[in-house]
């Protein structure tokens, strides 16, 4: 029984610097691109800025990027989207984060593209592998990215095994349904041999495995509960949310409540969040505006205030990211086109700060 004890003592001892803190941050994976395309920043005075010093003055602390495996054999649509983060990429931009005194928390795609709950293409170099043979094939790959980022003195601080897998990755070997029991040997496989590479190379990393059902409580404990039953090694449940994919703040709050319940081991991250400052609520596609605030720069605000209020409640939730808040066209060739998701931090028509970064400074009283 003390050997137990003092095994457990040790592992949490590994996490804490990781769970025991809280992080604010984002998914800055587009900087390099906007540096070189010359994107100005401006704070909400109309000021040229540093982006990270700014966002280092409203208390961030990680930046997470997204990594792919072959980007260059993604859809020529998707690269314009931002699909360019290769392994060179990655380590480029991992080193200036660093260096401007960030950790950096680590997304594996596993995907040459956008790797989300409605896909979860596999690369092409591990098209038509069988499960064992696929799940060794991401243990190498993840074990030698790992060792290329500690060879160039970036060691993550968090690493996600895969990216809004509710429903696994690398389809179709790895498909499954958070509420049926198919697959899930073989996705637990794949899941394991990607954290035990991050245990090999990273041992003081947290794990996240990061899902996106957090408005649907089932869901979300029929995922976590079969990780369990496999025995996945992981520190850490992600989290993606937008309201007008995944329902009421209120609604996430309860099931932020029952996580603390049944997995009370397990901290939350809110490794994704963000909404419009610019929409007309018009439901295109999968979205649902009924519930939400307006898609205006104040609507924004008030989202962040909201969202921010409600992550402060919950004393196992540990971080919160948004999701590329550095979109910006001020200063290229696209300003004023009125391209973009306007899901960003900065006005795309003039630089600016928009006030919702400032509503993320509260988040755990930072």
């Amino acid at each position: 029984m003390m050997k137990r004890v003092v095994t457990m003592i040790l592992v949490l001892a590994a996490v804490l610097p990781v769970t025991a803190q809280a992080w604010l941050g984002g998914d800055i994976s587009m900087m390099s691109s906007n540096a070189r395309q010359g994107v100005i920043y401006k704070d909400s005075c109309g000021v040229t800025v540093d982006p990270y010093n700014l966002f280092q003055q409203q208390g961030w602390n990680m930046m997470r990027v997204r990594l792919f495996v072959d980007p260059q054999n993604a859809p020529g649509r998707h690269h314009d989207e931002g699909v360019c983060q290769d392994l060179a990429y990655v380590i480029d931009l991992c080193r200036t984060i660093k260096a401007r005194g960030f950790e950096v928390m680590l997304d594996f795609h596993y995907s040459d593209t956008w790797a989300d709950p409605a896909k979860q293409f596999t690369p092409k170099r591990w098209e038509g592998l069988d499960g064992k043979t696929l799940a060794d094939s991401i243990y190498r790959y993840t074990r030698h990215c790992l060792l290329a980022l500690k060879a160039a003195g970036v060691v993550p601080a968090t690493i996600q095994v895969g990216n809004e897998i509710t429903f696994g990755m690398d389809w179709p070997m790895g498909r499954v349904d958070p509420l049926k029991d198919e697959n899930w040997d073989v996705f637990t496989r794949l899941l394991k041999a990607g954290c035990k590479a991050c245990r090999e190379v990273c041992p003081d990393a947290g794990i996240i495995i990061h899902t996106e059902k957090a408005g649907v409580w089932e869901m979300t404990r029929g995922y976590y509960d079969r990780l369990k039953q496999a025995a996945v090694d992981y520190d850490i449940i992600g989290l993606s949310y937008y309201p007008m994919w995944h329902g009421t703040i209120p609604n996430l709050g309860a099931t932020l409540d029952s996580i603390a319940v049944r997995y009370p081991d397990k901290p939350v991250m809110m490794v994704e969040a963000a909404y419009y400052y610019l929409h007309d609520g018009v439901n295109r596609g999968e979205e649902d505006f009924t519930h939400c605030l307006p898609g205006t720069i104040e609507g924004q605000r008030e989202f962040t205030a909201q969202l921010v209020r409600e992550l402060n409640r919950h004393d196992n939730v540990t971080g919160l990211f948004w999701w590329y808040p550095e979109e910006n066209l001020y200063g290229t060739r696209f300003e004023g086109s009125g391209w973009g998701l306007h899901r960003g931090l900065f006005n795309n028509a003039n630089g600016q700060a928009l006030p919702a970064l400032y509503e993320m400074s509260k988040f755990k009283n930072k």
